[in-house]
Order: C-alpha cells, then structure tokens, then sequence
C-alpha cells in the first residue's frame, strides 16, 4: 500500500512524525477553530426532527464503526425504536445524493458498509456527504423516531444528540498526534466531551469493551449452508481482508485453529474476479464488508465470515434512557 510507511510512522518511534509536527500543529489549530466557529453560531448548525446518535471516531483507519452501527440498530428495535441510518457512503458513487440503499443496491454506488448495514438489519439507510439532507430525506420517506449517523463525527453541520466513539484497542490511537504526523482526527481531549467511549477488543477494566465473535462461515453462492470454522481445519485457506485492519481478521480466524494464507486489500477495495485468482485452490474465506463486493462473480469455494459484537451489559439500557430523557 502507497501509504503504509506514512501510517507505520502513527505508531512507532519516527523521524517522519518528528518533521510533520509543525504541519500537524496547524491541522489542529484548523479544526478546533472550526469546532468552535459551529458551537459559537458562526458556522450554522441544521437539526432533525428526530434524536440523532453519531457513531464515529478521533483516528484513521478502521475501528469496528459498522458492527457496533449493526448492534445499536437491533438493539434500539428490540427497545420499541424505530432507527434509521446514514452514512457518508464511502467507497460508492451514486448517481445522485441522497441515495436510498435497497437489498440489490450495489456497493460500487452506495457504499459497502451501508449496504452492509441495510442487508443485516433490515432498516432504512440513506447515504449522502451532507448528512443533513441524507437524514431529511431519510424521514421524508420512513417512519423513524432515531437516527443514527456512521461515522460523522467530525460533520459539525448535523447536530447530534449524543455521540459514541469507538477506538480500536489493540491499536489504540498511536502517537496521539494529529494529522499528518498522527492518526488523530482531533485532538485526544475531543474524547472528554462525548458521551460513550468503546474500546474494541479492549481486556483492561475501567473500559467499556467490544469484542466482535466468529464462529461460522456462509458460501457466497447460495447463503444457505452454515459451516462452522473448525471445518476449515483439515485445509489451508485463502484469508482475504479490505478492511481498516486486516490483521485483526487474520489473527481471529488463526484463533480457530485455521492455517492461513492472507490476502490484505485496502480498506474499502474495489474487488474484482482476477483479486481471487491465487495459484492454490483453497477455500477462500472473506469479511462480510467484502462479501458484499463479491457476490457477481461468487464461486463454489468463496465463504464470508459474519461477525457478532458482544457489548457490556449496562450499555444498551443507558443508551436507551438517554434517548427517552430526550
């Protein structure tokens, strides 16, 4: 990847972030300007007629946004809500903004997350840059009393009513500087001003973790057999990952007792069939981010590995209460 010496320099000693301090010193100064510009009035800020949650974070790269999006949104349907999604739609070009994504949109326009979230909770998602009109047009056209933005936490435009950051914690957040010299958004204290904090993967207690959970793989074929990864044991595997943080794939399905043989694209890759052309004919296990890219040209041997986040108990009903105190 082009950028990988520059994202390798966010998180051990090195002299590139030494020499772009000075730059990330005036990233900084922008953005809290700009943060400031909009709780002061100078820049306008736009509300909805319904409670808005921002699931985003202060970091590059990925940080598990969409399964925790996933487990809100059937959380807050099990609760009586009826929540709708919007997103930025990264990765896709529709032909138009807002777009409304459908069970047979196709990640190219909408995005492979948004699809992604569509397909899993069956609720309405409309993808746009401005995410105050993706969430006009999202209640024009549904019956929804919660919005949930993924990602935009740094889109000052739309006012929130709570904000949830999720940090990935086996990364953590590097050198804790800003761009470019870090992999900070915004500065770390943007954290004390949100309303929950998750740690992916986090182990230390005083934190509130996620841990996301395989346990199966689906073929992308038919979506019918469910095998468990342990069947996977006998063989080695292609292992393929176009997410934020590949590795974390890699590591879960070698948790399995599988042998693999890894395959990391970038974050939101584009796949086409010649990406699955590998010189073993070895099953070929994905992400469901990548799954969705992948179904037009699905072969017998290709599975997608669906994954489930396991939140702590109290997080759900605070969630809850905050939003009926709204």
């Amino acid at each position: 990847m082009k950028t990988d010496w520059l994202i390798n320099s966010w998180y051990r000693p090195s002299l590139v972030s030494l020499f772009l301090r000075p730059v990330s010193w005036l990233y900084r100064l922008i953005i809290s300007l700009r943060r400031q510009a909009y709780r002061n009035g100078l820049f306008e800020q736009l509300s909805l007629q319904v409670p808005v949650i921002v699931v985003g974070n202060i970091s590059v790269g990925g940080s598990g946004k969409t399964p925790f999006v996933i487990w809100l949104t059937q959380y807050l349907q099990k609760q009586g809500w009826h929540p709708g999604i919007i997103s930025r739609g990264y990765g896709g070009k529709a032909d138009h903004y807002p777009c409304s994504v459908h069970l047979d949109s196709l990640a190219a326009e909408v995005g492979d997350e948004p699809l992604l979230i569509h397909q899993r909770t069956q609720c309405p998602v409309v993808v746009a840059p401005d995410r105050v009109a993706a969430g006009q047009q999202l209640l024009a056209e549904n019956n929804c009393n919660v919005i949930i933005s993924d990602d935009g936490l740094q889109h000052y435009r739309l006012q929130r009513d709570m904000e949830i950051v999720i940090i990935d914690a086996k990364r953590g957040l590097g050198n804790k500087l800003c761009l470019p010299a870090g992999p900070l958004r915004e500065p770390m204290s943007r954290l004390e001003t949100v309303d929950f904090t998750i740690y992916h993967g986090a182990s230390e207690s005083g934190l509130m973790p996620m841990h996301l959970h395989i346990q199966q793989a689906i073929p992308l074929a038919s979506n019918i057999i469910h095998k468990p990864l342990t069947e996977f044991a006998d063989t080695p595997i292609h292992a393929v990952a176009g997410i934020g943080h590949p590795q974390r794939f890699f590591d879960q399905l070698q948790q399995h007792g599988l042998t693999i043989i890894p395959h990391a694209f970038t974050d939101h890759h584009a796949y086409t069939e010649a990406d699955f052309q590998f010189a073993e004919a070895y099953p070929i296990l994905m992400t469901e981010k990548d799954a969705v890219k992948c179904h037009a040209f699905a072969t017998q041997n290709m599975w997608y590995v669906p994954a489930e986040a396991e939140l702590s108990p109290s997080l759900g009903p605070e969630i809850d209460k905050k939003l009926r105190e709204l």
